[in-house]
């Protein structure tokens, strides 16, 4: 056999006990950071836990940006309870647009139906898909007025 290859087969066959004896080992990995983002997390995955949502749709009626589009959407809001009080309104703000939307249906059906009643004061709508909380969390949602968020 060659020198330099029995010398390499024998530096295999003294290390290869070590290399397999590494492997076996368990460790533990430590993390450093700010706790704070930890707690966080937990938070997060706390409210997870506990949320419970259903499926359901809503119909947006509007989508408005620019000047003044904050006023508009909660007029409209306003405006559209006065015609339909026993149907919930929500605004909600993606900047940049405040979209106003209506009903919690639980079927596309129901949401198709109710626009159909509708249609004629809010051309253009849309069904969109919701997940909503059953018991809904209005913190999502843009306050009124100052009275409203509670300054």
């Amino acid at each position: 056999m060659n020198s330099s290859l029995s010398k390499i087969l024998l530096a295999v066959l003294l290390f290869m006990p070590l290399v397999l004896s590494a492997q076996n080992k368990k460790g533990t990995v430590e993390i450093t950071g700010d706790t704070q983002v930890g707690d966080l997390v937990k938070k997060h995955i706390e409210f997870n836990e506990k949320m419970q949502t259903v499926p359901g749709f809503r119909i947006q009626i509007a989508s408005l940006s620019g000047p003044n589009s904050r006023n508009q959407a909660f007029d409209l809001k306003r405006r559209f309870k006065e015609e339909y009080p026993d149907v919930e309104v929500y605004v909600f703000f993606t900047d940049p647009n405040f979209r106003i939307k209506v009903g919690d249906f639980t079927s596309k059906l129901d949401a198709f139906v109710y626009m159909k009643l509708i249609k004629d004061r809010y051309p253009g709508m849309i069904v969109e898909d919701n997940v909503y909380p059953i018991h809904l969390d209005w913190s999502d949602l843009i306050p009124e007025t100052d009275e409203d968020a509670g300054n």
